[in-house]
């Protein structure tokens, strides 16, 4: 199952651009909500067995997506927010 999902790693610094970690600091809440996410039974996780053709982000990717952007009252993620780097983050 694990491999229809798109690669998360956040351990992997990236070249270009900066590395994001690097951005957020150490006490922002999205380093609380991955943490969080973590400890959570993911085969609790209801997924989508047939796909769409594309490899789907990993459930817990997507929620801990979700509860950061509730949490900081973000309806939309287009660049347009005041908080976009705790975003990225949390892998998305």
């Amino acid at each position: 199952m694990a491999e229809r999902f798109v690669e998360v790693d956040r351990n992997t610094p990236m070249l270009l651009p900066a590395d994001l970690r690097d951005w957020v600091p150490e006490d922002d809440l999205v380093h609380f909500v991955i943490e969080a996410v973590k400890t959570l039974p993911s085969g609790e996780f209801v997924v989508n067995e047939r796909g769409t053709g594309y490899a789907q982000y990993p459930p817990s990717m997507m929620l801990a997506l979700l509860i950061y952007c509730y949490a900081n009252g973000i309806s939309r993620v287009d660049g347009s927010s005041e908080r976009p780097i705790g975003i990225w983050e949390c892998g998305f």
